[in-house]
């Protein structure tokens, strides 16, 4: 096609060219000097280029690498992470699936480097884990709907901003190894976790090299039972290999490369004994018996990521030019499910697999201009501005086969325009506008004939495919006054354009003709209300944001034909967070958080369910650094009640069963005790609470009712190669 010839023309144009450094690395100190703090604060997410957080009026999250850290001391699950620490974010699943673990109610679009992970034509909720925590810098979460990355953001973005050299010797590294294991019941649950890296920098070269290897064990409950299977990561083997290669041709221009893969795959001798939400009966997994064995392939995603970057400081007078070039390809491998059976033809059952391929160009310039006036007040202008390319192409196909979701291929051209005005140094407004432009080619298909049982059973439709065409223009406004540090507020309005899911509304086609079916784009419209206080040792976020969508999708179940249907209807979202940091002493450090949303489908005045809601949450973490050869950190979770829904015949159907709060704790501790060794020991359920995560009380979907993860330990010893004093020369 011509955006993928075009994209090819222009790797081969910029390969011998060059791009510069990216963000600055982040501070792993309790108490950062003053640089440090600066560097902290510096993100690229809200605009696609470096600036001040103080400057973006919208709220944003940054996970640091020194969070990151403490977190993989208890496990090395990027959900629970962002679950703990990101306000808005919905309690982790549990599981390797995303599904119902929002970002304030819809679907956050998960990026590396600004490359996007999630396959919003077929969402198949995984995009969180793409990547291994340890080659994470640090985390952008940008909340609420934005256009500024294109489709998929509906919810906000979550960018995973990877390594670069921290060195400027010819070679340093670290290597670790750990294992992790059930303290309720040990038996076949132990794990082990290798994970090592260098890096460097060679005259103008830099480079990092990263690899991780972890094998997990049986996960266990409260109880000692195992977990039960569905996106289940008891014997799941996951794997991380990354590279970045960078090359500065001067101060201003310079290359990079970075290659990630990742892939995360479930294989067991074991099979589901399900139970049932509503006769309190949980699922968990059992040892295969004579005559039994596990059905489908091992479950679970593997993506390749390739990014090419270019950037040009002064490409011309007070501009800066960035050149994206990036290709992707993801395969996400689902559960065997007998639900997915069509007897007539011979299957008694089977195993999607979704695979999505992107190839994407970004064109960004930034201009920066100054004003400076007779009475001594000072404009300075910020204009960046480009254009995006992507070429997606997703499906979902049987394992075996079969076509479920036909082949979508989505070519977007957008044109963009962001400007930031700084008044005084104190008064911030941000306007922008993009232009999208889709065109989503479907060819002619024909719908599954799946069947729930020997009397339920769908009705396969021939689909007439064709070319539709989506254009939308989408703003954004914000103004932030910090001219107080006792009071910092910001006021915005943004917009996106939201195409994701088509694929589920093309599974379930009832018409033969595909402009029949409601693929419209829907426009979501966020507002929100914030401000910031500063006074000492703490500080203090709050925020209000009220969401609306045209068209919003739910599901119905259908009880002729067994299966779930999309429901599109117009939907509101809103809510309301907190956060408060305070550094104690040098010592003692206190974060502590709490969200609260909610949201309805508007045209028929009914709560929306589980899948997009979840119940309150309230987070506190607390760090005690006594020296610097140990800390010590405890994090605890509250999640609310939520019973919105009544029975249907006396059952909970959907995503709408009753959610009961529950309580965890996670403690973990690092001694240094040497200069090269140090080791932790993290314990995740300290108490081992014997709860059912939000989503497996929400969703009364047959198999999804899982237990929480028991107590479970996880130690560590470490070793870090120190630098080499010597420089090579090449």
């Amino acid at each position: 096609m011509v955006l993928k010839t075009s994209l090819t023309l222009l790797a081969l144009i910029i390969s011998g060219q060059a791009l510069s450094q990216e963000n600055q690395s982040v501070s792993n100190q309790m108490q950062p000097n003053p640089d440090e703090q600066d560097i902290e604060r510096i993100i690229v997410t809200g605009s696609r280029i470096a600036e001040n957080i103080d400057e973006v009026p919208a709220s944003i999250t940054i996970i640091t690498q020194k969070q990151i850290a403490a977190q993989l001391k208890v496990s090395s699950e990027i959900q629970s992470l962002l679950a703990n620490l990101v306000p808005g974010m919905a309690p982790s699943t549990g599981s390797s699936s995303n599904s119902g673990q929002t970002l304030r109610g819809r679907s956050p679009l998960v990026m590396i480097d600004g490359v996007p992970q999630s396959t919003p034509l077929r969402n198949g909720s995984l995009g969180i884990r793409t990547l291994d925590a340890s080659v994470i810098e640090r985390i952008e979460v940008i909340k609420g709907a934005t256009s500024i990355y294109g489709n998929g953001a509906a919810g906000g973005i979550i960018n995973y901003i990877t390594k670069k050299a921290s060195s400027d010797k010819a070679l340093s590294g670290h290597a670790s190894i750990s294992t992790r294991f059930s303290a309720v019941e040990t038996e076949d649950s132990i794990g082990q976790r290798y994970e090592g890296g260098i890096n460097g920098e060679i005259n103008n070269f830099d480079y990092v090299l990263n690899a991780s290897y972890e094998e997990n064990g049986l996960q266990r409950d409260a109880d000692g039972d195992i977990l039960g299977l569905k996106y289940g990561l008891s014997d799941a083997v996951m794997q991380n290999y990354f590279a970045k290669l960078g090359y500065h041709f001067d101060d201003e221009k310079s290359l990079q490369f970075t290659y990630n893969y990742y892939q995360s795959k479930q294989d067991v001798d074991l099979i589901d004994q399900v139970g049932n939400i509503n006769t309190g009966e949980k699922t968990q997994a059992i040892p295969l018996v004579a005559g039994q064995i596990v059905l489908g392939e091992p479950q679970g995603p593997s993506n390749h990521n390739m990014m090419l970057k270019y950037v040009d400081d002064e490409v011309f007078k007070q501009t800066q030019l960035m050149v994206d070039l990036y290709s992707q390809e993801v395969d996400n491998t689902f559960f065997y499910s007998p639900v997915l059976a069509n007897p007539d033809a011979g299957y008694a059952g089977g195993q999607s697999l979704i695979n999505s391929e992107k190839n994407g160009l970004r064109v960004t310039f930034n201009t920066l201009v100054d004003f400076s006036f007779d009475n001594g007040d000072s404009l300075e202008a910020t204009f960046i501005y480009g254009i995006d390319a992507l070429n997606d192409v997703t499906s979902q196909s049987m394992v075996d086969g079969r076509i479920w979701v036909p082949e979508m291929d989505m070519e977007n051209l957008a044109g963009f325009l962001q400007t930031k005005l700084i008044y005084n140094d104190d008064l911030v407004i941000k306007l922008g506008i993009r232009q999208e432009d889709i065109d989503l080619t479907v060819n002619d298909y024909s719908t599954l004939k799946l069947c729930k049982s020997a009397e339920q059973c769908s009705v396969p439709v021939d689909v007439t495919g064709d070319t539709l065409n989506y254009k939308a223009t989408t703003y954004n406004i914000g103004i932030k006054y910090n001219a107080l540090p006792l009071f910092s507020p910001f006021v915005s309005y943004s917009q996106g354009a939201d195409i994701s899911d088509t694929g589920r509304l093309l599974r379930t086609a009832t018409v033969t003709d595909i402009s029949l079916i409601r693929t419209e784009a829907s426009i979501i419209d966020n507002y929100e209300l914030g401000f910031s206080s500063d006074f000492e040792q703490v500080h203090f976020e709050f925020a209000t944001y009220f969401s609306t969508s045209e068209l919003g999708t739910t599901n119905k179940f259908n009880e002729t034909t067994g299966v779930y249907m999309p429901v599109r209807a117009p939907q509101e979202i809103y809510g309301y967070e907190a956060l408060i940091n305070y550094d104690i002493s040098d010592a003692w450090a206190v974060n502590a958080t709490y969200s609260w949303v909610e949201g309805k489908n508007t045209e028929a005045d009914v709560y929306l369910g589980a899948k997009q809601i979840s119940p309150p949450k309230a987070t506190v973490n607390v760090n005690w650094n006594p020296n610097s050869d140990i800390s010590i950190a405890i994090n605890y979770l509250y999640v609310g009640d939520r019973k919105r829904f009544e029975p249907v015949d006396g059952k909970y159907v959907g995503d709408q069963g009753p959610i009961d709060s529950y309580q965890v704790v996670n403690l973990s501790g690092n001694y240094n005790f040497a200069s090269d060794w140090s080791a932790f020991i993290g314990v995740e359920n300290l108490f081992n609470q014997d709860y059912y995560p939000t989503k497996s009380q929400g969703y009364t979907y047959g198999g999804y009712n899982i237990k929480g993860l028991g107590t479970t330990v996880n130690t560590v010893s470490y070793t870090h190669l120190r630098a080499h004093e010597t420089s090579l020369h090449l």
